[in-house]
């Protein structure tokens, strides 16, 4: 499976983390996505070469661990329930399927958008 880059349309090459952060010894042996020409990546599950979203340029990367940083802890410390709970209440927050509410999968504007949880009371 490759990918095929959203941004300029090449295929992305699966490769480790040691091409793309040679300098991050934990990530050396993890498998990803990448594409050569833009370098937008993604990550994969572990122990697997299925792609943990789209691949993503360095500013969608960024909103979407930010994005990460306010979401995660809602069901973390069980603010908004479960993750699967949390995850109900962002889809129905952001008016989308659940099956398409994934960080992972989403563009800058629903990272945008998404980023007003943080400005929702935490009752």
């Amino acid at each position: 499976m490759n990918l095929i880059c959203p941004y300029c349309g090449n295929e992305s090459k699966k490769c480790t983390g040691l091409e793309i952060f040679p300098e991050r010894k934990d990530l050396i042996d993890k498998i990803f996505y990448r594409c050569i020409s833009c370098d937008a990546h993604v990550g994969c599950h572990p122990g697997t070469d299925k792609p943990l979203g789209s691949l993503a340029d360095s500013n969608l990367r960024s909103l979407r661990s930010q994005l990460h940083s306010i979401f995660d802890p809602l069901w973390k410390e069980g603010i908004w329930g479960t993750r699967r709970q949390a995850y109900i209440k962002l889809s129905y927050l952001l008016g989308i399927e659940l099956n398409d509410c994934h960080i992972g999968m989403f563009n800058v504007d629903q990272c945008k958008k998404a980023m007003i949880i943080r400005q929702l009371p935490l009752i």
